[in-house]
């Protein structure tokens, strides 16, 4: 594991006197110093507005914005790469810049039932507005997608978009064998990875993924910035959605052209000071044995859904060898957010609610789960307090 001294934050303690154990990483993560440290040393040392300037700190600040997209292009072997403001605006570039370009009345895309809010919004906007289909693969009762289902719905789709890793139920999606169908159909593939790419090396160029949506502040960036990846295909078929600086070749009265490279959809200033946060975390990760680190907290995620079983809870999710280090779960006699206060008055930073995943817990017969979710920087002797502070609980307010 990560030294715990590299994240200041987690040193601080919460309501007076309490150490912070913080488990809420699959809502966001914490940061390193070298992150911390990066932005400030750009905001003190290099600031400047990047592109197109001459000046020496002009220079320096696309040098370094540059160099987080040459990173993440080498990290996930990608063919282009698009700078967004997470995961969320990286499919709404997809929706507007790919589908507006490509879909029309009559055509279908291919949904699941397990898809964060952001991967269901956007396409419900545009089937309205275009007229498209939306189809949704149903969640089966042991929480995996209905393979059969979706291999019925394929015939006539133009667009397959599928969540990676459930942030709700941790439960990792054979993309493998979704991205093979999809394209004997002739279909492409939009994975949303902010809770796959945290945890694994995505190589999407080996998967084949046509485009892969990523937040920086999942895995240890900063908040503000993510990424698209998208394959050299797809974006010979893209048009910009939003027009200003940066994005333009040449604009006259009469029109305008604009960029060939991934500029062609960042218009206006970018996220800089971001992008060199986003770069010393990737050089952060890139000395951790993200396969060992699965290991270990899948390992403190399944003994803490154990012990929960044990305590009288439902927890949702399968934790297998693939699966992320999250546990959701509920009890019958303390309602999530009540349990979820009583865990944060001892220090433990839990997530609880629908998760944006609406859909999901309505199939699952529920309204909300208390969430928590592993990182590089837990122990298990934090998922060993942990759990002696739900017993606590139940012990003290169960009914």
């Amino acid at each position: 594991m990560v030294d715990p001294a590299d994240f200041p934050i987690l040193s601080r303690t919460v309501h007076g006197e309490h150490p912070l154990v913080y488990l809420d990483n699959a809502a966001t993560t914490q940061k390193p110093a070298v992150v911390i440290d990066a932005m400030d040393a750009y905001y003190r040392q290099n600031n400047a507005n990047v592109h197109r300037a001459v000046h020496a700190l002009a220079g320096e600040a696309t040098d370094a914005y540059e160099a987080c997209r040459d990173t993440l292009r080498t990290w996930f072997n990608a063919e282009r790469v698009v700078l967004t403001s997470g995961t969320t605006e990286a499919i709404n570039l997809v929706a507007h810049g790919w589908g507006r370009a490509v879909l029309k009345e009559g055509d279908a895309i291919v949904l699941t039932e397990m898809e964060h809010h952001s991967d269901i919004v956007p396409w419900q906007m545009l089937a309205k507005e275009r007229g498209i289909e939306v189809r949704y693969v149903p969640v089966l009762p042991d929480m995996t997608l209905d393979m059969e289902a979706y291999e019925a719905s394929l015939a006539g789709a133009k667009l397959v978009c599928v969540v990676h890793t459930s942030n709700v139920l941790g439960v990792r999606n054979p993309v493998e064998r979704i991205i093979e169908q999809a394209h004997a159909m002739g279909a492409k593939v939009l994975l949303d990875a902010a809770q796959g790419a945290p945890h694994s090396r995505i190589d999407v160029t080996g998967l084949g993924a046509d485009f892969l949506a990523v937040s920086a502040h999942k895995m240890l960036g900063p908040t503000g910035i993510g990424c698209l990846t998208i394959s050299q295909a797809a974006f010979d078929e893209m048009q910009p959605f939003m027009g200003g600086g940066d994005m333009i070749e040449h604009v006259s009265l009469s029109g305008s052209t604009y960029q060939t490279n991934e500029h062609k959809f960042e218009a206006g200033t970018p996220r800089i000071a971001e992008a060199v946060g986003w770069k010393a975390a990737m050089d952060y990760l890139a000395a951790v044995d993200l396969d060992s680190e699965h290991q270990r907290l899948l390992g403190i995620a399944r003994w803490t859904a154990e012990q929960l079983r044990s305590l009288g809870c439902t927890v949702y999710g399968r934790h297998g060898d693939e699966d992320s280090a999250v546990v959701s779960f509920l009890h019958p006699g303390i309602h999530a957010e009540d349990f979820a206060h009583l865990l944060d008055a001892a220090g433990f930073a839990v997530r609880t609610g629908h998760h944006c995943a609406q859909p999901l817990l309505h199939r699952l017969g529920i309204d909300s789960t208390v969430r928590a979710s592993f990182y590089l920087y837990n122990t298990m002797e934090e998922a060993e307090a942990f759990v002696a502070r739900v017993a606590y609980v139940l012990e003290r307010f169960g009914r």
